[in-house]
């Protein structure tokens, strides 16, 4: 119970809600019970977990966890936990269709504004992956420090784009701009999920400490040799 716990108490900070009926007394009886009794309320502590993110989210911003999984889905991203998540072997494949453009070309090639943080300024690179039928773009790439720093950058409308594998307890909640946001801290494997909602394992990688967040429907992934504040910051002078 010691993750979900932390959870509840970062997400609760955040709330405005009316007080609640003193509960605990009883709570804790039950959490004293016999071990079948002590499961049946882990597994309804969970699923309370679950109600309350999808209950006091913005739809715009809504986040879905499943406690008991460890999975939690947000801005476009899955993040799941795991204790020994699998290493990816080998090079990673390039993102479906992608193809380096300059800013511009990028702009006219997806449907989404890409803003740039103006505390990193103009790319060395860009690059646009995923085309539909009609030439559109699923996703644009902003590459700084010769790759080591991008931004990932998709509209927060569609399916999930990215998956990621975690260690707990490496997720946390942050803000940006007062809104919900999400931190990977340290090292994790990273994944494409298609336009058909598969999980393209050959593009699996290593990636750096990501920040994720949404602004105006599209999502972001900030990834890099960051500090969480560091982070927040380029998020925040997105312009």
């Amino acid at each position: 119970m010691g993750d979900l716990e932390r959870e509840l108490r970062d997400l609760s900070a955040w709330l405005e809600t009316p007080d609640p009926p003193d509960v605990t007394a009883r709570v804790r009886v039950r959490l004293s019970g016999p071990a079948p009794r002590r499961r049946r309320w882990h597994a309804l502590a969970a699923a309370a977990l679950v109600a309350l993110l999808v209950a006091v989210l913005p739809p715009t911003r809504a986040a879905i966890a499943d406690a008991v999984a460890g999975l939690l889905r947000f801005a476009g991203v899955s993040i799941a936990t795991s204790p020994a998540p699998t290493l990816p072997s080998g090079n990673p494949s390039p993102l479906p269709g992608q193809r380096a453009v300059t800013l511009d070309e990028a702009q006219r090639a997806v449907r989404f504004p890409i803003r740039l943080p103006a505390k990193l300024g103009p790319p060395e690179q860009v690059l646009v992956a995923d085309p539909d039928p009609m030439g559109a773009c699923r996703v644009a790439t902003l590459l700084y420090d010769g790759g080591a720093l991008r931004v990932d950058a998709f509209d927060g409308r569609l399916n999930l784009a990215f998956h990621k594998e975690a260690t707990p307890p490496g997720v946390a909640w942050v803000q940006v701009n007062g809104d919900f946001a999400v931190w990977v801290d340290g090292p994790h494997v990273l994944s494409y999920v298609d336009r058909a909602g598969q999980v393209r394992t050959e593009t699996a990688r290593l990636a750096a400490s990501t920040l994720i967040w949404q602004d105006a429907d599209v999502s972001y992934r900030l990834e890099g040799d960051l500090s969480r504040a560091e982070a927040i910051e380029i998020a925040r002078s997105l312009r």
